[in-house]
């Protein structure tokens, strides 16, 4: 199997992907916006992943709430961002962590029901200086973060997908988009860290594309050996499964192959690449090394009346 999650192209998985998936064995697949129509086109793509990934591969998607959503009305329940959700906490503490426990078991209900095995949220990123992160940040409080974090997490797990908090050791401060530029930080605050090191436990983490100078003058925390030893592993105490951020951002150099590289040799366990551009999937899956089957954290679902939390829910958001 090799250690990386992939994205395709479109809706339909073509000849030429369902080929390089079946003779590369990636550990995932990463779904988008631009893959999915419908519940029915939905099934029949995800059949044909299941077809040739190795057995034990995710199939991923960004769903947090709010504006990154990728299952989306008129066909799939929408779900409040995470700052709308930091309001209610600030108002009433307990109102609001059972609103990020319903939003988390909500969303990871209708994932796993569409055959998803890993959610990318929730954001423990703390703040939002930028447009980037904004409201996808419960709060400028790194307690509040924290709490809110964990009820999400919890409520997916609940639902039966892994949830994967991202992105560390922080991107809240950043004033730039890593999706189109590096941001530059002058230090790791210890702020930043409070949320993730309260769920160091959680299975997955995400890496961020932001290079912090005083702990590594030329690499950023995704491709950063020291960060990743001495802050992720160490100052926050991870030791789940860690993913690279979407490696095809511009805050990165170099071909999708080197990128990949890179961050697996700085103590990544998963690269991931979400463009969907075949020749750039090859590249990565032609470099990264094949390694032996591990065993993913996998989530039991528990009994849930969906629509009972979804009304539960919106009586704790209005």
């Amino acid at each position: 199997m090799k250690p990386a999650i992939v994205g395709i192209a479109g809706p339909v998985l073509s000849a030429a992907e369902a080929a390089g998936l079946a003779r590369h064995a990636p550990a995932g697949v990463i779904l988008f916006g631009r893959n999915i129509q419908d519940p029915p086109q939905l099934a029949r793509l995800m059949a044909a992943l299941r077809a040739v990934l190795p057995p034990a591969a995710d199939i991923m998607v960004d769903q947090e709430g709010g504006r990154v959503a990728r299952l989306r009305p008129p066909h799939w329940r929408a779900h409040p961002p995470a700052r709308a959700i930091g309001a209610v906490y600030a108002h009433d503490h307990g109102h609001g962590q059972r609103a990020a426990w319903l939003t988390g078991a909500l969303i990871g209900a209708q994932c796993a029901q569409a055959g998803f095995t890993l959610v990318a949220a929730p954001v423990l990123d703390v703040g939002g200086a930028h447009d980037v992160i904004g409201d996808r940040a419960f709060a400028a409080d790194p307690e509040t973060v924290a709490v809110l974090g964990r009820a999400v997490a919890e409520g997916l797990m609940a639902a039966g997908v892994q949830p994967i908090a991202k992105h560390a050791p922080g991107h809240g401060r950043a004033r730039a988009d890593s999706h189109l530029e590096l941001p530059v930080l002058d230090d790791i605050a210890d702020s930043d860290l409070v949320p993730f090191a309260r769920n160091a436990d959680l299975p997955w983490m995400m890496t961020a594309h932001i290079r912090y100078t005083a702990q590594d003058m030329h690499d950023p925390a995704t491709q950063s050996q020291p960060i990743i030893s001495r802050v992720i592993r160490g100052r926050i105490g991870f030791q789940g499964v860690l993913i690279t951020d979407d490696l095809a951002m511009q805050a990165l150099s170099g071909t999708p192959g080197e990128r990949a590289a890179r961050a697996l040799a700085a103590g990544c366990d998963i690269a991931l690449h979400c463009s969907g551009v075949l020749a750039d999937t090859e590249d990565v899956l032609n470099v990264v090394p094949d390694i032996a089957p591990r065993q993913m954290p996998r989530s039991t679902p528990q009994p849930m009346d969906v629509q009972a939390l979804a009304a539960e829910r919106d009586r704790l958001m209005a």
